[in-house]
């Protein structure tokens, strides 16, 4: 299943083994499209799918709250190296975009900026999405972290897209994957048997 434009902004999911349990949800895989590319790893087994399921509701349910303001004008590439170096680098770094190490990063925490990982294996390909709410637009900066800089800085997207797009795609996943879930729960129990 995908909802939305793969070329812009997009969201794909297909279940393999439907779980009744709601920490679980089902086995399968789930990627976010941007710009053409793909973050996640889309294979048949990659994730269960509880994670990214409530991951996209918590981002329903907190639209319009992901605002970092003073990153709204700082270039991505910088934004992607400040997040690096403050989340997963041993460094001697002491300016994270005029803040402190841990100034950064509690101030994209507390928003829920990062979107990608979201707990469970379905970004084990190194796939990092951070989302910003900007006024009327969302703001997602995704790229592939690599062990080389040039790499990581090769793979960086910044893309700004209409919110009610954004999140009208987040809403309709969540709808369409929430049945499609239960469908497959209900066909995948045996029948009752009549004594």
């Amino acid at each position: 299943m995908i909802v939305g434009d793969r070329n812009l902004f997009a969201i794909e999911s297909s279940i393999t083994e439907p779980l009744p349990s709601l920490g679980q949800r089902a086995l399968g895989y789930f990627v976010i499209h941007i710009l053409g590319k793909i973050y996640g790893v889309r294979e048949p087994n990659a994730s269960l799918l509880a994670c990214s399921f409530d991951e996209v509701c918590a981002r329903l349910a907190r639209r319009g709250t992901h605002k970092v303001s003073y990153l709204s004008d700082i270039d991505a590439h910088l934004i992607v190296e400040a997040y690096l170096d403050a989340i997963y680098r041993d460094t001697a770094r002491n300016d994270y975009c005029q803040r402190t190490r841990s100034e950064f990063s509690d101030d994209l925490y507390d928003v829920g900026a990062p979107w990608a990982p979201d707990g469970d294996e379905a970004f084990d390909d190194g796939s990092i999405i951070l989302q910003f709410d900007v006024g009327d637009k969302v703001r997602l900066i995704a790229f592939q972290s690599e062990d080389w800089s040039v790499e990581t800085a090769h793979s960086v997207e910044d893309i700004w897209i209409d919110g009610h797009l954004f999140y009208g795609v987040l809403s309709e996943w969540s709808t369409l994957f929430a049945a499609q879930w239960a469908e497959r729960v209900r066909d995948a129990k045996p029948e009752g048997r009549s004594i």
